[in-house]
Parts: C-alpha cells; structure tokens; sequence
C-alpha cells in the first residue's frame, strides 16, 4: 500500500530531498542537486516565483520508506497569458513502480484540480523558468546545471499515467575547438558594424545589466511556447545569484546605436563542482566549491539562455547575431579553459536556433519531453 504525504512550502523537506539517493544509487550519472539551492527554491520568501504562483509537495511512502516525490505548482501569470487552466507538476522522482507513479501523479493532480485547473504539464519544477522537461535521450551523460536526469523507465510511468507528449526540447553538445569558416566571419562582420557596441555583464552594475537583459528577453521571447515574462523580482533574484556563480567572460550584451538588441548567458557548469558533495555544502562542502569554482575552475559550461529582439532578428543585415553571440562566448570559454558545454534547451520546432546551432557544430545529444493530460 502506498501512503502519500503531503508538504506545503515551510515544511519538512528531509524525506523529499533525501529520496533521491534511493531512486538513483544505481546511477552513475546521476548528480544531486546542492539541498541549499533547493530549499530556498521551495521558500516563498526567497523564490519569486511565490509572489505570482503557488506549489504543494507530495512525497510516497511504502512500509514507512520514502520511494518517491512530486511538485503540484499554478503559475498565475502563465494562467492569465493563455487562459488555459493549466497547472504543472514537477520533481517527478520514483522508483520502476507503476502504483508509486500514479499515486504521486494523481496526488499532483488532485491539488490542481482543488484549486480550479482543468489540465496538468510537467514536469516543470516549479515554473518555465525553473527545471523543465523529463529526459527522454542522453542517460549515459550527466546533467549539467538546472537541467533534469531521470531513469529511462520514468517516463513510461506518466505515460502509464495518461499523459502524452506535447513538446521535446533538445539540449545540444558542443566542443570548445576551432570556430568554422563561417561562424568566423559571422562574428568580425558585426564586430565591424559601426553601430554594434558587445560587452560582458558587469558584476559590479548587474542589477541594471539585468534590467538591460529582461528587456530583451521580454521582447525576443514573446512568442515561444510556454513563455510568461520574467518580472522585476525575479530579475533581482537572478542578479543575485549571479552575482556568486557567472563569469562575466561567458556574457555578452549587445546594443545597436545604443539600444538594447540582443544578449547571451553561459553558466559554469556547478554540476561538475559539485557530484561528490551529494547535496551537502556544509561543513565542507561550501569550501570545496568555492575554491573549484573561483581557483581551479570548471570544464564545462551550460548556455542558458539567448535573446534577440524581435525587430533585429527581422532586418537581415543582423542576420549574423545569433552566430556572433555563439561565437564570442565560444572564445571567452576557450579562453578560460571552459573544453565543452551544453546549449540550450531549445524547443523541437524552433527551425532557425536549431540550424544555427547545427552550423556551429552543435551535437543534439540530450532530449527532454513535456507532457500534459485533461484532469477530468
């Protein structure tokens, strides 16, 4: 028999954090998450995520032992934008158990319904903007930061459930070696536009360089699926964050006679720092990773994110600008010892950023699938 518990935010986290290390102790690749990093996600007073949306947590019990978790979470910005009455779930960790998966998915789901929502997507832990989608390809390489790992078996289990596929992001590998001939020439022909000033984020004004980067991203992603606007808190959460892990080397901000038109974000990849802590930074733990992060530094790096507004991506003579941000923080990378990284995700049916990446030489090495179902 399978006892599902309830956690509101502010509650005990122990089993929920801690069930991971039963659910992937076979897994090699598998890298758990810094709990620090995780709890303060779930805290409503250091997550801005709480100020427009709401989460439940579930965790599966069987004979006392903990063998499964699972988020339930309503973002009401997503909500007001497509007037859709879709809430997520997320954290969908479980062992090869069909009974333990419909038990967290059905606890998820009765939440959503209680609340109103008449579907369910996941998983999305806790927003679009948090961790997203269930891995589907690419088991064999670890994760690198805040993107998901599973088992193969999982998502079978929200099949089993009744859900079905409603979009795949794919996460491409990419090795620091030499640019191509025409990544190459992309990036000096708008380096030598009169009109293009590029420069990296600078920590010491990285709120206002924040500012700068939501406007564009604001703009560049209004009409990719699932978008909601980043707000203004969440950008001084991000600048905070940031402030402790980005190498301002792996940014680029770009502006057009001064107006801002584009940018790019590559993170370290704390993943790599990190495996052998197993989610503990104290008492040691915050040392190690400060001194591999700041003196040793990491091989590899993730591009989060990369916008370019909308009225640049239309003018053809910008049509170099994704191509010159690759570029340049493919340089910056190489420059500090950074050998590979992973870019994205990308959605499956954005033609242009998956062509460009392919003309860079970016390998399509990991999936990760979003599903959703009608809650009857």
């Amino acid at each position: 028999m399978i006892e599902i518990r309830e956690i509101a935010p502010g509650g005990d986290f122990k089993d929920f954090l801690n069930v991971v290390d039963t659910i992937y102790a076979s897994d090699p690749n598998y890298i758990r998450p810094l709990d620090m990093m995780v709890e303060e996600q779930f805290n409503p007073k250091k997550n801005p995520f709480f100020l427009h949306g709401e989460a439940h947590f579930f965790t599966a019990h069987r004979n006392g032992k903990c063998v499964g978790r699972i988020s339930a979470s309503i973002d009401r910005e997503h909500v007001a934008r497509y007037k859709d009455d879709t809430g997520f779930f997320g954290f969908f960790d479980t062992i090869d158990d069909a009974e333990v998966g419909k038990a967290l998915l059905d606890a998820a789901e009765g939440w959503l319904k209680k609340k109103g929502l008449k579907r369910a997507r996941g998983p999305i832990s806790l927003s679009i903007w948090e961790e997203v989608g269930l891995l589907v390809k690419g088991f064999d390489r670890p994760p690198v930061i805040m993107n998901p790992h599973h088992h193969p078996y999982q998502a079978k289990l929200v099949e089993d459930g009744g859900y079905a596929k409603v979009k795949d992001l794919f996460g491409w590998y990419y090795e620091i070696h030499e640019l191509n001939a025409r990544t190459k020439k992309a990036h000096d022909d708008i380096l030598a536009m009169p009109e293009v000033e590029a420069r990296p984020v600078s920590l010491r004004r990285i709120e206002r360089d924040i500012e700068i980067i939501l406007e564009i991203f604001n703009d560049a992603w209004l009409e990719n699926w699932g978008f909601v606007p980043a707000t203004r808190e969440e950008g001084r959460k991000m600048a905070a964050d940031f402030r402790f892990i980005v190498n301002p080397e792996t940014t680029r901000i770009i502006f057009i006679d001064g107006e801002p038109a584009a940018f790019a974000i590559a993170l370290p990849n704390l993943n790599e720092l990190i495996k052998d802590l197993h989610g503990k930074v104290f008492p040691l733990g915050l040392v190690k990773l400060i001194y591999r992060l700041k003196v040793e530094g990491p091989k590899s790096a993730r591009m989060v994110i990369l916008g370019i507004k909308k009225k640049f991506r239309m003018q053809r003579k910008y049509a170099g600008l994704s191509l010159y941000l690759f570029a340049a923080i493919h340089l910056a990378c190489r420059r500090i010892g950074i050998t590979w990284g992973e870019l994205g995700w990308t959605l499956e049916d954005n033609a242009a950023v998956n062509t460009a990446i392919k003309v860079i030489g970016g390998k399509n090495y990991k999936t990760y699938r979003v599903f959703e179902r009608q809650l009857s």
